[in-house]
C-alpha cells in the first residue's frame, strides 16, 4: 500500500490519492470471465502520516473486473477520522489481482464509508467457543485464549498471563492481601533460588517434591559448589530465616506471607491449573503450641473458603486431605474442593499444620517463660492463579467466560452507539456522565469508545471476556434520557432491561442492584449443580457405581492407606 498527496493539497486537507498496488495472478488461461471477477474484501488499511496528522480508513470493499496486468488502482478518499491506534490484525484478507479498469457501481460511496467509520449497524461475526458439552478441555483452552487471558510461553508448560488475566489476579491478590493484614500478617519476600541442602533437610519434603525440582548448577559460566534448587515452595527457606529471628516466645507468633512465583516441573500441564511457573501468595507462621499452630491453619482454610463462595462464588468443599495426598513435610493438609463444570474436583486453596517437623530440622527454637528451649509449631497456606482456572470452569458458558462481579476487573461496560456524525458529542457526553456515575460508586467501569468496532462487535467481544453488565447508549437514548442494559448471566432478551433511567442515582442503585442479583445468581447455580452431583453411599459397591456415573461421592471411611490405595486403582 503507497499514499502519495496531491501536490496541490493544502496542509491539513484530507483530500489524498490512494494507490493500490496489486501483482497479477496465476489464474489458468482457460479461467471465465466470471471467475476472474475477483473480489477484494475487506482491506485494512492501518496507520499513515498525513499533513502532520495522523488519519485512518476504516475497512474498505472494492470490486475488481479482471487481473489483465500489474497496475495500480486509483482511489481518491476524502473521509479520514483521527487515528486512535493501529486496528488489530484479522486473518481475513484474501489476495487479489487489479487492472487499471474503473471501480464498478459496488465500490463504497463517501457516505457508505462515513457510516462504517461513524458506527452503525450490521451484525458483528461472532467469535465462538467449543460448546462445553462436545469438549469440555477443549472448550476450556478456547476460552483462555479468546478472551485474552493467557498464552503459551516459548518454554513447553509455561504459560503468558495477558493483562486482562493478570487483572483479574490483581483483584484476588486485592481482597486476601487486606484479609491477611486484618489477621496481623505482614508481607515479605524470600530468594527464588534455595540451596539445595536445605530441601534434604525435610526427609519427607524432599521426598515429595523431588521429582518436580528445577536446579541451577551453572552461575557466570562456572559450575556451582551447591546446586541451587529454583522455588518450588518457601517452606525451607523461610524456615532457616526464621531460625534466626525467633528467639523467645515474645517473638511468637510470627506471621508472614510473600506474593512470588514457584516453580515445579509438571509433565502434563493446562493454563493455569498447571504449568511449570505459576504466580501465589504462601503464608508462614511460627507458634508457641501445637494449639496455636492447629488452630491457625483452620483459620486460614476459613479465609480461603470465604473468598472462594463470597467472592468467586465457587461453593467449594472444605476438608482434611488423606495422609498420602497431605503435603510433603506436613502433620495434616486442610484443602478447599470446587466441582467444576466437568465434575472433576479442582484443588482450590490449601492450609498446612507443619507441626514441629520443619523446625526439628533447621533448628528454629524458643526459649519460653520457664526459660527453657522448645520447637516452634508452624503453618504454612496458599492459593495459586488455579483459582482463575476454577473460576472459569465453574462459571463458564458457551458464550465464554461469566465472571463474578465481585472478582471481575471490569465490572460494566457502556459502549456508545453512534449512526451519524452529530450524534457523536451527545452520545459520548452520555456515556461518560454514567460512567462517571458508576466510578463514584465503587463500581469498576469501562466505556468503550474504539471506532473501528461495531457495536455487534462489541457486544461479542465483552461477553466473551464475561464482563456481568453491559450498557448501551444511542441517539434515542439520549433523548429520552435512559439507557439499555445487558446481563451476562442471562443472555439474549431475557437479559435486557430497556428505559433504564440516566439520573446518576437511580442509574447506579440499578447497576448495583444488577450486581448483586448476577454474584448471588452464578452462585446459586454452581451450588445447586454441585448438589445434584454429590451422591451419598453406604456401601463401597454404592461407591464405584456412583464414580462410574461421574458423581462426586459422600460417605463413612477409615481412612487407611491401603484402602485409599485400592479406591484409586479400582476407579481411576
Amino acid at each position: 500500500i503507497h499514499t502519495a498527496k496531491s501536490s496541490s493539497a493544502q496542509p491539513g486537507t484530507v483530500l489524498h490519492h490512494w494507490y493500490l498496488l496489486i501483482n497479477s495472478g496465476c489464474l489458468p488461461p482457460n479461467t471465465n470471465e466470471t471467475s476472474r471477477k475477483l473480489h477484494v474484501q475487506f482491506l485494512s488499511l492501518h496507520i499513515f502520516n498525513l499533513s502532520d496528522s495522523a488519519y485512518k480508513m476504516s475497512s474498505v470493499r472494492a470490486n475488481v473486473p479482471n487481473r489483465a496486468s500489474s497496475t495500480a488502482l486509483h482511489w481518491p478518499v476524502t473521509t479520514l477520522s483521527l487515528c486512535r491506534g493501529p486496528a488489530p490484525f484479522r486473518s481475513h484478507i484474501r489476495s487479489a489481482h487489479a487492472s487499471a479498469a474503473p471501480v464498478t457501481k459496488d465500490a463504497p460511496t463517501a457516505k457508505q464509508l462515513k457510516q462504517k467509520q461513524v458506527g452503525g449497524g450490521g451484525k458483528a461475526l461472532e467469535v465462538s467457543v467449543t460448546p462445553r458439552s462436545e469438549d469440555f478441555s477443549k472448550w476450556y483452552l478456547d476460552v483462555v485464549s479468546k478472551a485474552e487471558l493467557a498464552d503459551y510461553g516459548p518454554v513447553r508448560g509455561t504459560m503468558v498471563i495477558r493483562p486482562y488475566g493478570y487483572s483479574i489476579w490483581e483483584t484476588i491478590q486485592s481482597y486476601l492481601d487486606g484479609r491477611f493484614k486484618e489477621l496481623g500478617v505482614d508481607n515479605a519476600y524470600f530468594p527464588q533460588l534455595i540451596p539445595y541442602s536445605f530441601i534434604t533437610k525435610e526427609a519427607e519434603h524432599v521426598e515429595g517434591f523431588a521429582p518436580e525440582l528445577a536446579l541451577v548448577t551453572k552461575g557466570g559460566g562456572k559450575d556451582l559448589d551447591e546446586p541451587l534448587v529454583v522455588r518450588p515452595t518457601s517452606e525451607t527457606i523461610i524456615n532457616h530465616m526464621f531460625a534466626q529471628w525467633v528467639q523467645s516466645h515474645r517473638d511468637l507468633p510470627l506471621r508472614v506471607n510473600q506474593w512470588c512465583n514457584v516453580h515445579r516441573w509438571e509433565m502434563r500441564t493446562r493454563p493455569f491449573v498447571r504449568t511449570l511457573e505459576f504466580l501465589w501468595q504462601e503464608g508462614h507462621t511460627a507458634h508457641a503450641t501445637a494449639e496455636e499452630a492447629e488452630e491457625e491453619a483452620r483459620r486460614m482454610i476459613n479465609v480461603y473458603t470465604d473468598f472462594a463462595v463470597t467472592m468467586a462464588g465457587m461453593p467449594v468443599v472444605p476438608g482434611r486431605k488423606s495422609r498420602i495426598e497431605s503435603f510433603a513435610g506436613a502433620n495434616c493438609t486442610y484443602t478447599i474442593e470446587a466441582m467444576m463444570g466437568d465434575r472433576r474436583a479442582l484443588q482450590a486453596g490449601t492450609s498446612h499444620n507443619l507441626g514441629t517437623n520443619f523446625a526439628k530440622a533447621f533448628g528454629t527454637q524458643y526459649l519460653d517463660r520457664e526459660s527453657k528451649r522448645q520447637f516452634v509449631h508452624q503453618t504454612s497456606w496458599g492459593v495459586s492463579t488455579r483459582i482463575i482456572g476454577g473460576i472459569i470452569m465453574t462459571h463458564g458458558d458457551d458464550k465464554g467466560l461469566r465472571l463474578p462481579p465481585r472478582v471481575a476487573p471490569i465490572q460494566v461496560v457502556i459502549i456508545p452507539i453512534v449512526k451519524k456524525e452529530e450524534d457523536r458529542v451527545p452520545v459520548n457526553e452520555a456515556a461518560q456522565r454514567l460512567r462517571d456515575a458508576a466510578k463514584a460508586a465503587g463500581i469498576r467501569v469501562k466505556i468503550d469508545a474504539d471506532e473501528r468496532q461495531t457495536p455487534g462487535w462489541k457486544y461479542n467481544h465483552w461477553e466473551m471476556r464475561g464482563v456481568p453488565v453491559r450498557v448501551e447508549v444511542g441517539p434515542k437514548d439520549v433523548q429520552s434520557g435512559t439507557c439499555v442494559t445487558a446481563r451476562r448471566d442471562r443472555p439474549g432478551k431475557e437479559g435486557k432491561q430497556m428505559g433504564i433511567s440516566m439520573e446518576p442515582g437511580a442509574f447506579v442503585d440499578h447497576v448495583q442492584g444488577l450486581l448483586g442479583e448476577i454474584q448471588a445468581g452464578l452462585r446459586a447455580q454452581a451450588t445447586a449443580f454441585r448438589d445434584t452431583n454429590i451422591v451419598d453411599v453406604r456401601t463401597y459397591d454404592e461407591l464405584k457405581e456412583a464414580i462410574a456415573m461421574g458423581k462426586w461421592v459422600r460417605g463413612g471411611w477409615a481412612a487407611s492407606d491401603e484402602d485409599e490405595k485400592r479406591v484409586k486403582e479400582e476407579t481411576q
